[in-house]
């Protein structure tokens, strides 16, 4: 070997050494932050997204950028996340808007209000329609900023101790669900009810309610629901995409140098469609598996899905007649929904309804 190649492979062996460690983590500062999850961990498809992002983020900063990851109730409860990440109790949470609508529901439009965008929709007004900056917009007022963190596509439409075939079902139905959903189906005379997680399975053994709705077949299926309630709804008309989001103290996410901030974007958009992708991967079998004990498939009636749109659309009327905040962002969605299910049911529709009836017909 000459002194020149020598020389020459010498260098290019120091330029990769110099490069082993991450080139982002160089002179740039150590930071540790906790981040408070409304998710338990037995919830791994949710509850994880939070563990990919503090994951990825110390790997790609060389372990400069440490986020620790709290369960609900470790910290602060779980629906007092995004009110922990506020005050600077802790500096990062993972959570969704909806849970904070009874404070504003402008809080609830970007996660997932009833008949709004499916997840594909909702993702497109986000990252392209001006959505990020527009929930943005309202999260400052609330000394947060905020970037989609997951998404559980199309929610099923919960457990029920009966079947529900009319409107007329519906009234002084005793249902654990969701708060804003909950107020548009105060109007069709059902009760909606609050209730921790872990109490659902014995107040509706107990009689105590007539049915809940959770998320989907991965989740319902570790709670075992079937056994006191068979009758499984479709589709979660109030959910048809929801956002889970990450939230950041407004002050300590501006503190960050412009790199950790850009990797902070990046990397949330990762675990927003994975999650997205392992639900999708996740649901088929929970599904078959939850039919087999026993569960009973049903769909909402075309006159139960029709009443409820028609009870969303007065809320909504009401709300944008009274809360500017809100007006705004259900305004840029309304906006982008009419278009995104135009396109939707040109292509996607009729290429997904062809493949269905080939695996009804076992052609699959």
């Amino acid at each position: 070997m000459d002194r020149r190649s020598f020389l020459t492979k010498a260098a290019i062996g120091g330029a990769a050494a110099s490069l082993a460690a991450p080139a982002l983590a160089q002179d740039l500062p150590e930071v540790t932050w906790r981040l408070t999850s409304s998710f338990p961990k037995s919830l791994d498809t949710i509850y994880g997204g939070a563990e990919v992002l503090a994951k990825r983020v110390e790997e790609a900063t060389g372990g400069k950028f440490k986020i620790q990851v709290f369960a609900g109730g470790e910290i602060v409860p779980g629906l007092q996340a995004a009110d922990a990440a506020a005050a600077g109790t802790v500096e990062a949470c993972h959570t969704v808007g909806y849970y904070y609508w009874g404070k504003n529901p402008a809080w609830a439009v970007a996660a997932a209000v009833p008949f709004s965008l499916s997840a594909r929709g909702i993702n497109a007004w986000h990252y392209h329609g001006g959505g990020i900056d527009l929930y943005n917009e309202f999260l400052a007022t609330q000394g947060l900023v905020g970037f989609p963190g997951g998404n559980t596509g199309v929610q099923m439409g919960g457990w029920f101790r009966k079947e529900i075939n009319t409107v007329e079902d519906l009234k002084g139905l005793k249902m654990r669900v969701g708060g804003f959903a909950g107020k548009v189906m105060e109007k069709l005379g059902l009760v909606p009810q609050q209730i921790a997680g872990g109490d659902i399975y014995p107040a509706l053994e107990k009689g105590t309610i007539d049915a809940t709705e959770w998320v989907g077949p991965y989740d319902d299926e570790k709670l075992g629901f079937y056994k006191v309630a068979p009758y499984y709804y479709y589709p979660g008309w109030w959910e048809g995409g929801p956002t889970v989001h990450f939230m950041f103290n407004k002050a300590a996410y501006e503190a960050l140098p412009p790199a950790y901030q850009s990797l902070l974007r990046s990397i949330c958009q990762g675990v927003d469609a994975n999650m997205l992708q392992m639900y999708d991967y996740l649901n088929p079998k929970a599904l078959k598996t939850l039919v087999a004990n026993g569960a009973q498939l049903r769909p909402f009636s075309p006159e139960i899905l029709q009443a409820c749109f028609t009870a969303a659309n007065e809320v909504y009327a009401e709300l944008e007649a009274t809360n500017p905040e809100f007006a705004k962002l259900w305004q840029s969605i309304k906006e982008f929904r009419s278009e995104n299910y135009l396109w939707t049911q040109v292509a996607e529709y009729n290429y997904d309804t062809f493949m269905m009836i080939q695996q009804r017909n076992g052609a699959l």
